[in-house]
């Protein structure tokens, strides 16, 4: 009887999406009988203070004080090679404890879904400190130079426009695939959309919309309420604050003071599946999980204030696939939220674009795909960036 194969799956919990991502895969490695461990694993836990604080809480600031700064960033380090060097000698001074578990834990199959950890077992396997198959999930729909790596097996990536990217880069096209971004097989819709708003307590003849703040709860809501409230025409609004308490304490302050719709509140939420079922519209950012999601959901979207680089890359991909509009001013949201609820042509439109353009199933394709490498594990791929040149 063959032995159960050990799994690890790294990410960092710069954002939520990059976990998201990863607890995914994990279930769904999970039903499979032939891994016998899977190790779930936020790399910034192995890390000092310091550098958990620089990738994590300094990333959330930028978004909230200095998103312009962050756009800059994005581009100004999206040339590919351009950083790597200076990044791996960042990262290896402060992930000795990562490097530690790793050689212990000694995976067959490993999964990054962000790039800190993948550029570190890339450098690793590159200088025969371990011996694993690795393998790079992008989470976005654009993939940043920062996600490439001089040694891996697999790139996952989002859309074919990366896929023809990364092989104009000197990727091997073999060694990449376009599964689309991992999601929780928990988002699958329903048959009967009017069932499921009963189901969730609301009225099955009013439309929903879902505002969704992410997980980390940075989003314009309180804007959005107020800007929702001039519509004539009535709503059921939900909330979703994620892990801001304070954004929704002042959401359910400040909603006695609105009298049109009917508002619902949540904090964390296990069940967003639930809600975007029932949901008629969402309006939010446009992160890669989030969008994956809905699209799998079937729900168009209305775009507001996309973070700066990879979000506005996001928006761009959702514009041009036609599941979501785009709202650049609070100003116009409710007209734009009334066009589309008057015209229920365009709104089904986009919710057929949205299903042609999901990957609903991405997780399973790529676990297939990594489990039956170990057939016929394939050799690692080894770039030379400074060449140019495949290998």
């Amino acid at each position: 009887m063959p032995e159960k194969i050990r799994v690890l799956i790294l990410s960092t919990s710069a954002g939520t999406g990059h976990i998201r991502a990863a607890e995914a895969l994990e279930k769904v490695f999970l039903e499979d009988s032939r891994v016998g461990q899977v190790e779930c694993v936020d790399a910034l836990k192995f890390t000092n203070k310091i550098f958990r604080d620089f990738y994590s809480k300094l990333y959330i600031q930028l978004v909230d004080t200095a998103p312009s700064f962050l756009g800059w960033w994005y581009r100004t380090t999206d040339e590919p090679w351009k950083t790597d060097k200076m990044r791996l000698m960042l990262d290896r001074l402060n992930t000795q404890p990562l490097i530690d578990f790793i050689s212990a834990y000694r995976p067959q199959v490993t999964v990054c879904t962000h790039f800190l950890p993948a550029e570190i077992i890339s450098y690793l396997i590159s200088q025969k400190k371990i011996d694993c198959r690795l393998s790079i999930v992008v989470t976005d729909f654009h993939c940043h130079a920062m996600w490439l790596c001089r040694v891996f097996h697999r790139y996952f990536v989002a859309n074919e426009e990366s896929r023809i990217h990364l092989v104009n880069l000197g990727i091997p096209a073999e060694r990449i695939v376009f599964s689309g971004i991992p999601i929780d097989p928990l988002f699958k819709p329903s048959k009967n959309k009017k069932e499921m708003k009963k189901n969730m307590g609301f009225d099955p003849d009013v439309p929903v919309i879902l505002v969704s703040a992410g997980a980390l709860g940075v989003s314009p809501a309180e804007i959005i309420l107020e800007s929702l409230e001039s519509l004539k025409i009535s709503l059921q609004i939900v909330v979703v604050c994620g892990k801001n308490v304070q954004m929704e304490e002042k959401i359910r302050k400040q909603i006695p003071k609105l009298s049109n719709h009917a508002i619902r509140v949540y904090g964390f939420s296990t069940e967003i599946h639930k809600l975007m079922d029932a949901a008629d519209i969402l309006i939010g950012k446009p992160g890669g999980l989030t969008a994956s999601e809905a699209m799998a959901m079937g729900l168009p979207m209305i775009i507001i204030a996309p973070i700066p680089g990879q979000e506005e890359f996001n928006s761009d991909f959702l514009l041009e696939k036609g599941v979501a509009i785009k709202c650049n001013e609070f100003t116009t949201l409710a007209y734009k939220v009334n066009y589309l609820l008057t015209h229920p042509q365009i709104l089904q439109q986009m919710r057929k674009n949205a299903f042609k353009h999901s990957k609903p199933d991405a997780a399973y394709k790529i676990v297939q795909i990594l489990l039956d490498d170990e057939l016929n594990p394939p050799m690692p791929v080894c770039l030379n960036p400074e060449q140019k040149e495949r290998t």
